[in-house]
């Protein structure tokens, strides 16, 4: 195509092009689809009645029609030696055994030269299951006094050597070398079953028979005899491992060394079949800590038991890493860690229980707060050497290089200072001094966690990317990430490593102040030294974190202070009611703090605490409306700050009304107009001069306090007077509320007035509603109910538009 044409030609060119290769796309298609139709008729069956396509093929049909045959002449020729043996004399049977296992074996040679290898595979087959028979038979007639065991030694010995021979002559036979290595195994076990060997004398033959099995492997054997020579070890070590095992928990001096030569062999075949070399390492590996630990176990007291397994465990975890001098496979170092690791695994399960113990052990109490009595360590019978075990897989993991080493390390360190005081089973104060020191260290390590971290590999650069937009300090914007990685950045650690210790430090020590604070509530004094020192370590992480271990320490600082304000009011015998009084000093601190201290977890924990301050004032409502007051002066000194001053300055307006409407409850007050009218009109007042000076100012700010400081305290009068002018009153002026403010289109008077116009008419109804209904039949609710819902759903998705009409109105208001 020419490329120097005008952009107009060369269009008209390319359009022309794209017409004719469619054009010709579409007569191809056209042949494809007639020379299918004539591929499908020359492929249809000639008449209706053909006979379908086969679904075997005729090389498979001749493998089982041979297999069969073979088969059932066996089946034969076992039933004729069993059950037709006593028909004929002793010349005689032997004749006919004789006569037909020869001409069974001699017969594949024929039919291999004539090519029918199949075949020849069936007969050959046969006759090495009828020399199993002539064994048997010789038994029974020649040799009756013999032993049975050690004759079926002797026979399989014989019977392996007969097939492998036999297996060399006719090489075109894939049967008799694996039928001789499967006859193999059974002369040692059951020889050593003969001459009267116990448990570990059978698994002694069993390893040498495996490890003749590994040998054959190691040769250029065909797949056959090594996947038979494969199948026969890993069924010998299924049955004799467990054995050795056994033994050496009972016998360690005759175990260990059966132990150690399964391990032999297992090794040895984890270098032949790389494949499942570590999976055998793996259990070669386990085989020898068995056989080490169990001499050393049976040496030593019973509560040493699991640490020796577990040095064990560690020393074969240690070849994990590369050896030059004992150049062993990266597969067979990986099965030694993952034995180890799992042996160690089970050692740290076992300490366990004394972990939870001290730290839920506190949470089981035989008497009350400040009883003064104390439960008792919960396991208090655990060995003393789960110390042991928690420190040696502490140690383990602090030499393992990385981030999850570094990670074991800190839980293991933090499982010791828990288990100590229920282990050593300590004084009460020597258990809470401990506990104390496991929540600092744990904070420690939450605010920098970049001690542990140097000397980690440094992650691949990152490509670079844009910063993203800086956020309010304090807000929650600062995220964990920000925090434990400004950290790690700064001490040359991984991010990823900082941010997993940092977490991992904040989730123990706030679980150790739980289980401390729960121990320290036996004893007055020691709930407010405990409580004092929460207060000072979750301060000092505040201060010195960053991210979430900055905002959830100023929580359980928050929370501390609470807990010594509570603490406080108990010792002195206040009420519960007066004790939420002096609560509230602690979210009033909060809001006095977060002018400085900017932590939405604090202003939250300080709100939490409020509220149930208030909860507790509940069943005073003097002290009820009080409460109220209170925390609605803290939440308008909240309202200062300008991110907080939407929603502070109507919890504010919210409280302040509440308590007002509480006082004048707890007063007998019943015409509540007259203190909320002096309130309302003040505030109309100012609303109205606050919008003519901000003409965008909503109406909500305005006049939805002052409308809502009379309207709202007459409507609950109205509910519960259901007499005399007030209705009437009260309906007339929120009708004059809502025409004002649909006439000057104000949201906030439109809805306040609708609302409370509608549940007074709503009120003044009722009465009339209820007579009705009780005058009506019974089936006329059920209909009226029927035809409503039809007419709803007839006209669904006009009133869904009249609505939407309403609101677009609405929204457009101030």
């Amino acid at each position: 195509m020419d490329m120097n044409l005008p952009p107009v030609e060369e269009l008209r060119r390319v359009d022309a092009e794209l017409a004719r290769l469619d054009a010709r796309r579409a007569e191809l298609l056209a042949r494809r689809v007639w020379l299918l139709g004539v591929l499908r008729a020359a492929a249809a069956p000639p008449f209706p009645g053909a006979p379908p396509a086969a679904e075997t093929s005729p090389r498979g049909a001749q493998n089982v029609l041979l297999t069969l045959g073979g088969t059932l002449l066996a089946v034969a020729a076992l039933a004729f030696t069993l059950v037709s043996w006593g028909s004929m004399g002793i010349a005689g049977r032997s004749a006919v055994l004789l006569v037909v296992t020869s001409a069974a074996l001699a017969a594949p040679a024929v039919l291999l030269r004539r090519g029918l290898a199949s075949t020849a595979e069936a007969v050959g087959a046969l006759g090495l299951a009828l020399t199993v028979l002539d064994a048997y038979a010789l038994h029974r007639v020649a040799l009756p006094e013999a032993d049975g065991l050690g004759y079926a030694a002797v026979s399989a010995g014989l019977l392996a050597g007969l097939w492998a021979g036999y297996g060399g002559l006719l090489r075109g036979l894939r049967l008799p070398f694996p039928a001789a290595v499967a006859a193999a195994q059974l002369p040692l076990p059951l020889g050593v079953l003969a001459a009267g060997g116990g448990p570990a004398a059978v698994a002694w033959a069993a390893a040498l028979t495996a490890a003749a099995d590994v040998l054959l492997l190691a040769r250029p054997a065909g797949i056959a005899v090594r996947t038979t020579a494969g199948a026969s070890a890993a069924l010998l070590a299924l049955g004799a491992l467990p054995v050795g095992g056994t033994l050496s928990l009972t016998g360690p001096w005759s175990g260990g060394p059966l132990l150690l030569g399964w391990a032999a062999v297992l090794l040895f075949a984890a270098r032949v079949v790389r494949p499942a070399a570590r999976v055998l390492a793996a259990v070669a590996a386990l085989a020898g800590v068995a056989a080490v630990a169990g001499p050393v176990r049976a040496a030593l007291p019973a509560a040493w038991a699991v640490p020796v397994y577990v040095v064990c465990g560690l020393a074969v975890a240690s070849l994990w890493r590369p050896v030059r001098a004992a150049r062993i496979p990266a597969e067979v170092r990986a099965g030694f860690g993952l034995a180890g690791g799992g042996v160690t695994a089970l050692g740290l399960v076992w300490a366990l229980p004394p972990v939870l113990g001290g730290l839920l052990g506190p949470a089981v109490r035989g008497a009350g707060v400040w009883s003064g009595t104390h439960a008792a360590p919960v396991p208090a019978d655990h060995p003393a050497t789960a110390l042991l075990v928690l420190l040696l897989g502490a140690g383990a993991a602090a030499a393992v290089r990385g981030a999850w080493g570094r990670w074991g390390a800190v839980l293991l360190g933090w499982a010791v200072l828990t288990a100590l005081p229920v282990v050593l089973e300590l004084s009460y104060g020597a258990g809470i001094a401990v506990r104390l020191v496991a929540v600092g260290a744990a904070l420690a390590l939450a605010v920098r966690p970049g001690v542990l971290t140097r000397g980690l590999p440094e992650p691949a650069p990152a490509p670079e990317r844009p910063e993203p937009p800086a956020r309010p300090e304090g807000g929650w914007g600062a995220s964990w990430t920000a925090g434990t990685a400004g950290t790690a950045k700064a001490t040359g650690a991984p991010v990823a490593a900082g941010t997993l210790l940092s977490l991992t430090g904040l989730v123990a020590g706030l679980a150790s102040a739980g289980s401390v604070l729960l121990l320290a509530l036996d004893v007055r004094a020691a709930t407010f030294v405990v409580l004092g020192v929460l207060l000072g370590l979750f301060a000092a992480a505040a201060v010195l974190g960053a991210g979430a271990v900055r905002e959830a320490s100023a929580g359980g600082a928050v929370l501390a202070a609470a807990g010594l304000v509570g603490a406080g009011t108990a010792a002195a015998g206040l009420s519960a009611a007066w004790a939420g009084l002096v609560l509230l000093v602690v979210p009033a601190g909060t809001a006095a703090l977060a002018v400085r201290f900017r932590s939405p977890a604090a202003e939250l924990s300080g709100v939490a605490v409020g509220v149930l301050a208030v909860a507790l004032t509940a069943p005073r409502p003097a002290v009820l409306a009080l409460a109220l007051a209170l925390g609605g002066v803290i939440a308008a000194a909240t309202a200062l700050r300008a991110e907080r001053r939407r929603a502070a300055s109507w919890t504010a307006g919210g409280l302040f009304l509440a308590a007002a409407w509480l006082r004048l409850g707890v007063w007998g007050v019943t015409v509540p107009e007259a203190y909320t009218l002096p309130v309302t009109v003040p505030a109309l007042v100012v609303g109205f001069l606050r919008r003519r000076r901000d003409p965008a100012a909503s109406s909500w700010g305005a006049y939805g306090p002052g409308l809502a400081a009379t309207l709202v305290p007459s409507l609950l009068a109205v509910w519960s007077d259901p007499y005399g002018a007030r209705p009437l009153l009260l309906g007339a002026g929120a009708l004059a509320v809502t025409l004002l403010g649909a006439r000057f289109r104000l949201q906030a008077p439109l809805v306040l007035g609708g609302a409370v116009l509608a549940l007074v008419a709503v009120h003044e109804l009722a009465p009339y509603v209820m007579q009705l209904v009780g005058a009506l039949p019974r089936w006329l609710p059920p209909a009226a109910a029927g035809l409503l819902l039809l007419a709803v759903g007839a006209t669904y998705e006009r009133r869904l538009r009249e609505a939407r009409l309403v609101r677009e109105r609405l929204a457009r208001m101030r």
